[in-house]
């Protein structure tokens, strides 16, 4: 009992610390709003929200299969498993739904804290101790500078914080030759949690093992057990694997990262508190007791020199490894990092602070401490005046140093003495933790972001689009509009939109919207909603809110409609990808003509390249003769530079493969029916060979009424199926107004499902054969079911061991 109340009160004083240094700053939620623009509000906040509605059974939401909320329909089990499956974000969902943001909050304070607990019980595993003294070197790994920078805006890899002392603890129970069942139990819990992180920490739980059977007791059967363990734990999470894994194979590609290896010194300076370095290196510092430790180890002759040289050894060899290349791909489970190149190095915060209590637990000598004083010493000149290093540096070694080197020996005094060299040691780890605390997350939130949405604007926009006229999911979609709030509005404001920001964003979906002229951000890991009004008929938008929260309505094609006449493959202008779909001309697309300033290069069918504008020069001018009246459009998605048109402006900021802009309305063709758009840039940009569409709504609105009166006469949508009800005898192809993502499957009039289609645009495709009067859909997520087989097997392996190792201990009795 001593043992579970010492470390939870170890897990509390972790959290409490990051509480406090958030208070004494005014941070969200204690004072000033959520920092917008990351991760964290971007894409956990809502995917939670979200979760909060399936759960509830929201009316369009979906389920934990299919998302219906966002890209027009996109899986939603690959997001599930990488951001919300962390056990500690499972209580926020008891919060109201406006609470979303803090319950992500209390999945941060519940992982640090769980972490800090594990680690402080795990520590007396390796070298027995004092579970108060241990608890001091927990606070440190559970405030380490990785949960500060990475660790909090993505609490699904806090998991892995939390996986590396568990796994610790299960293969410690190999050594101890029992406990087999529980400790397969425990890696299928890590890797269920978050599989990232969790393979990583499996990475260096395994070297800690390795490292306990070099020197100490144990041989190849406790190394038998822990990969048997190992591999039945894995297996048993094989259903979250897969599905990632085929999600990540179908997925919109990123940019790999690939960071230039930093200088020693700057590497090294990682290791002092406090501070946060401008460019990305690997965040190492585990507090100013756990680092007099580690470099007090060499000189602690108690400990024994195999022992020594193997714990400082591995974390050196971890800390390389970081940075080498060929080993970084091992720590990206074979993978080329994405995001963040540096997101295991928990890891090695966990191997010092292990480290540094193999020291501790063997009472280092005043001499060893003395020794440890000088290699900080020897550290504080290399690294002095660099970037990571910052005032309160200097203060935390200042004082930390002097109070650490005066205290430890104390602790292995007399009761009284180590009574109060453990209150002043105490008091020193927590406020030196909360300092360095306080002054990362300052530095941190000094990087460009801004105010996440409040909750009052979030509110009236989700009334006023709820409150829209005209038809209901699925007979019609209520569109969130614009990037207004997050890259996720469709989730938080509860319409069926095109906006969609994930690290699994399918490929298809991304081709699909920015074909039909919907924009992009993130290199297409982010999508936005159709923009214009043939793009929002084509998806079935009936009601979309726009950036002055007006909620404008119009007519808008059936979820499922028919087309007789195949849509031609190959089209060269979105003008035309949209008409092919629509089945009816709609648009005049004139040709572009060169006006005022710099003249543009005409590349024929690839474009137009805009050159860069002259200081104090006017801008190029493209125009273009339409009849007057029209709606006029211009869809240049990688312009880049000041737009600027009669009636408006805008900063573009397109950029080929990264941003496309959406199609972008320019109002009416004036009365002379010359289009005119300026470009001022600053570097030489591009246009499409045609850029302009000139609408005419009458035809459109024609268009719209005729396929939907040939259209499905009934749609209903579930969880992840859909079913439509057609003219009897209807022939040609079925198509739905969703992304074709690979996993549909569709049956004609009850026959057999087969895989779906798709359109030379991207969105489902279902041939109807001879004629036909139903239509039905579901979706199959890829790798669910090989998963769940192989986890069915893993759980009766698991049984079965289980049923043997009690019948062992009632045998035995």
């Amino acid at each position: 009992m001593r043992e579970l109340t010492g470390a939870a009160l170890a897990g509390s004083a972790a959290a409490g610390t990051y509480c406090a240094a958030l208070a004494w700053d005014g941070r969200w939620p204690f004072g000033a709003v959520v920092r917008g623009g990351t991760p964290l509000t971007e894409q956990v906040v809502p995917l939670q929200t979200h979760l909060w509605d399936v759960l509830r059974g929201a009316p369009g939401s979906g389920d934990l299969v299919v998302n219906w909320n966002s890209g027009y329909g996109v899986p939603f089990l690959p997001d599930l498993a990488t951001d919300l499956l962390n056990p500690c974000g499972w209580p926020g969902l008891l919060l109201p739904r406006s609470q979303q943001a803090f319950g992500v909050f209390l999945a941060v304070l519940l992982s640090l804290g769980l972490a800090t607990a594990l680690m402080t019980h795990f520590l007396g595993r390796l070298a027995p101790g004092a579970v108060a003294v241990r608890g001091l070197l927990g606070v440190g790994y559970g405030l380490c500078a990785w949960v500060l920078v990475a660790g909090v805006g993505r609490p699904a890899w806090l998991w892995g914080l939390v996986a590396l002392p568990l796994l610790g603890l299960a293969y410690d129970r190999c050594l101890r030759r029992t406990g087999w069942p529980l400790g397969a139990a425990a890696v299928a819990a890590c890797w269920l949690g978050d599989f990232y992180t969790a393979a990583t920490a499996s990475l260096g739980a395994g070297l800690v093992l390795l490292l306990r059977l070099a020197v100490g007791r144990g041989g190849w059967r406790a190394l038998l057990r822990a990969v048997s363990m190992t591999a039945v734990g894995i297996a048993a999470a094989a259903p979250v694997l897969l599905v990632t894994f085929e999600a990540g194979r179908s997925a919109q590609p990123a940019a790999v990262v690939h960071p230039t290896a930093p200088g020693v010194t700057d590497y090294l300076g990682q290791l002092l508190p406090g501070g946060l370095a401008a460019r990305a290196l690997p965040d190492v510092f585990v507090g100013v007791l756990g680092l007099l430790l580690v470099a007090a180890l060499p000189f602690n002759r108690r400990v024994r020199l195999r022992e020594r040289v193997g714990w400082l050894l591995v974390p050196a060899l971890v800390a390389g490894s970081f940075v080498w290349r060929p080993s970084v791909l091992l720590w990206h489970v074979s993978t080329a990092p994405e995001g963040n190149p540096y997101r295991s190095t928990f890891v090695l915060s966990g191997l010092l602070t292990m480290a540094a209590w193999v020291c501790l637990a063997h009472r280092p000598r005043p001499a060893a401490l003395a020794g440890g004083v000088l290699l900080m010493a020897l550290l504080a000149a290399l690294v002095h005046g660099r970037g990571s290093t910052r005032p309160v540096t200097w203060v935390l070694l200042g004082a930390g140093v002097p109070i650490a080197a005066l205290t430890v020996p104390a602790l292995a005094g007399g009761a009284r003495k180590r009574t109060a060299a453990l209150a002043v040691l105490g008091c020193a780890v927590l406020a030196g933790s909360g300092l360095a605390t306080g002054s990362v997350l300052a530095l941190r939130d000094r990087r460009p972001g801004s105010p996440a949405p409040s909750g009052a604007a979030l509110a009236a926009a989700r009334s006023a689009l709820a409150a829209a006229p005209g038809p209901r999911w699925p007979d019609g979609r209520r569109d969130p509009g614009p990037h207004l709030f997050t890259g996720n509005d469709p989730i938080l404001l509860g319409g069926q939109g095109g906006g969609y920001r994930s690290d699994y964003l399918p490929a298809r979906t991304a081709q699909t919207l920015h074909a039909l002229g919907a924009g992009w951000l993130l290199q297409g890991r982010q999508t936005l909603s159709a923009a214009d009004q043939v793009g929002q008929a084509l998806f079935g938008v009936t009601a979309s809110l726009g950036p002055d929260l007006v909620v404008r309505t119009a007519p808008a094609l059936p979820l499922a409609v028919l087309e007789r006449t195949p849509e031609p493959a190959a089209q060269s202008s979105v003008w035309a990808r949209q008409q092919a779909l629509l089945g009816a001309t709609v648009y005049q697309v004139p040709e572009l003509v060169p006006g005022t300033g710099p003249a543009p290069t005409d590349h024929g069918s690839s474009g137009w390249s805009v050159p860069a504008t002259p200081e104090g020069a006017p801008g190029t001018e493209l125009t273009a003769r339409c009849t007057p009246g029209r709606a006029a459009y211009l869809y240049a998605p990688y312009l880049a530079g000041a737009v600027s048109w009669p009636g408006g402006s805008l900063a573009a900021d397109g950029q080929q493969n990264a941003t496309a802009l959406p199609v972008l309305a320019l109002g009416p063709v004036p009365p002379d029916g010359v289009l005119r758009v300026t470009v001022r840039t600053a570097l030489a940009t591009q246009v499409p060979a045609r850029p302009f569409g000139c609408l005419d709504r009458e035809a459109l609105a024609a268009a719209v009424a005729a396929r939907a009166a040939t259209g499905a006469t009934a749609v209903r949508v579930t969880g992840h199926t859909v079913s439509a009800d057609l003219p009897p005898g209807s022939r040609g192809t079925a198509v739905l107004a969703v992304p074709a993502v690979p996993g549909w499957r569709c049956a004609v009039d009850g026959g057999p499902e087969r895989p779906a289609g798709a359109t030379p645009a991207g969105l489902l495709a279902v041939p109807l054969g001879t004629g036909a009067g139903r239509l039905a859909c579901a979706y199959r997520q890829p790798g669910l079911a090989p998963g769940l087989r192989v986890a069915a097997l893993a759980a009766a392996l698991w049984a079965a061991v289980g049923a043997w190792a009690r019948h062992r201990e009632s045998g035995g009795r």
